[in-house]
């Protein structure tokens, strides 16, 4: 390690003593010197020598640097087709990352290069144990979709999107629907749209309304109802 004024001397700075007894350059104030200092100890620390081989270009060096990280990109994007283990290590991870159902596994998976027969042999390994559960996956999406006050349709479309099976998705919907989840939600999307266009015209608010409920995919009968009763 080499220390400042050593540093100093090589640069061709003689070291000078302030009142202080600290060592500056000559002609230079404490500040001035450390700041110097600083800087030249940093451009030190970029230099080629310091970096690598002097004789050699920077631009080879990047050149081959960027090669070598496109290599090892390579390497990791195309795994073998057949290896079960790889895939289950990238299912476990994908899993651990977030929880997927088998639909949307199964797209990452393939994505990443495996054979679908393995993919399909580690989701169904993967089933057994319990640690993909498309029904439970896709009745807390409901509670998700309901949490944003979104109707049947807009919540069959979500589940759909995050790789639910359709038939699952308006299974499980078809549940909500019949306890009142999505009509709560629809009540409580006309209540909060009741409160932030207080003092506008009525039809000013009821096109809110209807533009915000159309969005969020709620049933037109229920929309009618709270208009109704909201805003009439």
């Amino acid at each position: 390690m080499i220390d400042a004024e050593s540093f100093l001397k090589e640069q061709g700075l003689q070291p000078a003593s302030t009142d202080a007894g600290d060592p500056v350059p000559f002609g230079m104030d404490a500040k001035g010197a450390s700041d110097q200092l600083r800087s030249r100890w940093m451009d030190f620390g970029r230099s080629d020598e310091f970096a690598g081989s002097a004789n050699t270009p920077k631009a080879s060096r990047h050149a081959r640097h960027a090669g070598r990280v496109a290599n090892r990109g390579s390497e990791r994007a195309m795994p073998d087709p057949n290896d079960l283990d790889s895939c289950r290590e990238a299912a476990l991870r994908l899993l651990d990352a977030a929880p997927r159902p088998s639909g949307a596994l199964r797209e990452r998976l393939v994505g990443k290069g495996y054979a679908i027969e393995v993919v399909d042999d580690v989701i169904d390994r993967l089933e057994r144990v319990q640690l993909i559960n498309d029904e439970a996956y896709a009745q807390s999406a409901v509670r998700y979709c309901a949490s944003r006050l979104m109707g049947r349709r807009g919540a069959v479309m979500e589940l759909i999107r995050k790789g639910v099976d359709r038939g699952l998705a308006q299974h499980v919907c078809d549940e909500a629907e019949a306890e009142g989840v999505f009509s709560e939600a629809a009540w409580e999307l006309g209540r909060r749209t009741a409160r932030k266009t207080t003092g506008m015209d009525c039809d000013v608010r009821k096109r809110r309304f209807w533009s915000a409920g159309g969005r969020k995919g709620h049933n037109p009968d229920i929309l009618r109802q709270v208009a109704q009763e909201l805003f009439d």
